[in-house]
């Protein structure tokens, strides 16, 4: 019995990680258009604060970030930021001007939604 329940623990435990697997982009082609961030989260299961953001993936690798920093008092602000796709995952500048990259994994994807996991955040996106 005790076999058994390890058994179906780790089949479990599989099922969930499989579940969760990235989904490897080819290109652009998916990402290209308007998105809404609506959240970030340290981790799937935790917490998700809620974001006024929108990216804006171009076809040129230029990934136009537009939102508003309430603690700055600054208002909205628009950055360009170069992306691309590579190696099954989005691969966008961390500050402009900056040849410093990070890579977002596509935890999930359809027509509608992506969840990103980025080096810290997931993104909860809604294409507008």
């Amino acid at each position: 019995m005790k076999t058994i329940t390890i058994f179906l623990s780790l089949f479990a435990a599989f099922a969930t990680s499989t579940a969760s697997a990235d989904v490897k982009l080819q290109d652009n082609s998916k990402l290209l258009g308007k998105w809404q961030v609506t959240h970030e989260a340290l981790a799937l299961d935790r917490e998700k604060k809620p974001l006024q953001v929108t990216w804006e993936f171009q076809k040129d690798g230029t990934l136009v970030t537009t939102g508003e920093d309430a603690r700055s008092g600054i208002g909205e602000m628009t950055i360009p930021i170069k992306y691309s796709v590579a190696d099954g995952v989005i691969k966008k500048q961390i500050t402009p001007g900056r040849e410093k990259y990070e890579d977002c994994a596509v935890v999930e994807m359809d027509d509608k939604n992506v969840v990103l996991k980025c080096k810290f955040l997931y993104l909860f996106m809604t294409r507008k």
